[in-house]
């Protein structure tokens, strides 16, 4: 029997990056209403990155959450981009507005060291539960990612917070990334306990479920879901992975619609039940600017959705007829 490991409570969590100014500038006001939104509503795990906003989400979380009882939540950050001052506020896309820091990519041993002990200086706490490592994959480092990646499994990164965990430092590490391939290889080099994955685990991409998810079964690993509405395309907006949609998804989405009116399903809904309803999923993370958002994603991970609405999805090939729904 596999492992049992460390996991976010779930099946809703926040996810930080629109609160690092993602897309569009987000008020301080705002951010901190969107996160005490999530604590009204029962959210006990919060993500965010040095990378989003240059350090502001990290800031903004800190902020939110010092004031609230240190043990009835989990948090995660990542690893691998340090933050060095510099006046002239370089670009960061997709993050505006960025705090005077340039991002500097470096998955070293060191370097992951120095990463986790800047994040608990911008959020002003004395440890976080995961440390997940940073767009290791070919999406950010191109063709060759292996070369990099393996280097961080075997002398950097992964070994920097495997000795943490063992410490006690941090409870958990893994990767967060918008590719299933990186996390199969770590699990086949290292001993990751959970992996944050971006837009591969939803309703128009189930490329997580034959392998990746498999794989985390048999070893005990978990997998947060980001992403649930692929970049805003399952909730009524254009971009699928950070970019607007081929028509071909614009399509996909538009049939999924079309079942979900004849069965009286909020599209939304059922992409974030989707994705809790996996036995590896720990966790669904979508990312929200405002507090009203918030509260509406809240409730329509609770809204009731009939059985017989997953059944025609898999009748009519929208769905692999494997995939588990709620």
């Amino acid at each position: 029997m596999a492992e049992t490991r460390f996991a976010p409570p779930g099946p809703l969590g926040y996810g930080g990056a629109p609160l690092g100014n993602m897309f569009a500038v987000v008020d301080d006001a705002t951010a901190r209403g969107a996160l005490d939104a999530a604590w009204d509503t029962g959210i006990r795990y919060f993500d965010t990155a040095p990378h989003y906003g240059s350090g502001i989400s990290e800031h903004r979380f800190g902020e939110a959450l010092r004031q609230r009882p240190r043990d009835e939540f989990v948090l995660s950050t990542k690893v691998g981009r340090l933050l060095r001052p510099d006046a002239s506020r370089p670009v960061n896309q997709p993050f505006l507005d960025p705090l005077p820091f340039r991002v500097v990519v470096d998955y070293s041993f060191d370097a992951t060291l120095r990463s986790v002990e800047d994040s608990l200086q911008r959020l002003g706490m004395d440890r976080i539960e995961i440390a997940f490592i940073h767009d290791i994959a070919e999406d950010h480092l191109g063709p060759n990612w292996v070369e990099v990646f393996d280097e961080a499994m075997r002398n950097g990164a992964a070994k920097a917070l495997i000795r943490l965990r063992e410490e006690g430092v941090i409870k958990a590490w893994g990767l967060g990334v918008n590719r299933t391939e990186p996390c199969s290889r770590a699990l086949r080099m290292s001993d990751p306990d959970v992996f944050l994955l971006a837009g591969r685990y939803s309703l128009l991409d189930t490329s997580a479920l034959g392998g990746l998810f498999a794989e985390c079964a048999e070893r005990g690993a978990h997998v947060v879901v980001g992403g649930p509405y692929n970049s805003g395309l399952l909730a009524g907006g254009r971009n699928f992975d950070y970019v607007e949609a081929s028509a071909e998804r614009v399509a996909a989405r538009d049939r999924m619609a079309e079942m979900c009116a004849r069965f009286g399903v909020d599209l939304r809904s059922a992409a974030l039940q989707f994705c809790a309803a996996h036995p590896v999923v720990a966790s669904v993370i979508p990312g929200a600017k405002h507090a009203e958002r918030v509260r509406e994603n809240a409730a329509l991970m609770r809204r009731p959705i009939p059985g017989e609405f997953w059944q025609a999805l898999k009748r009519e090939k929208l769905l692999p007829e494997e995939a588990p729904t709620p």
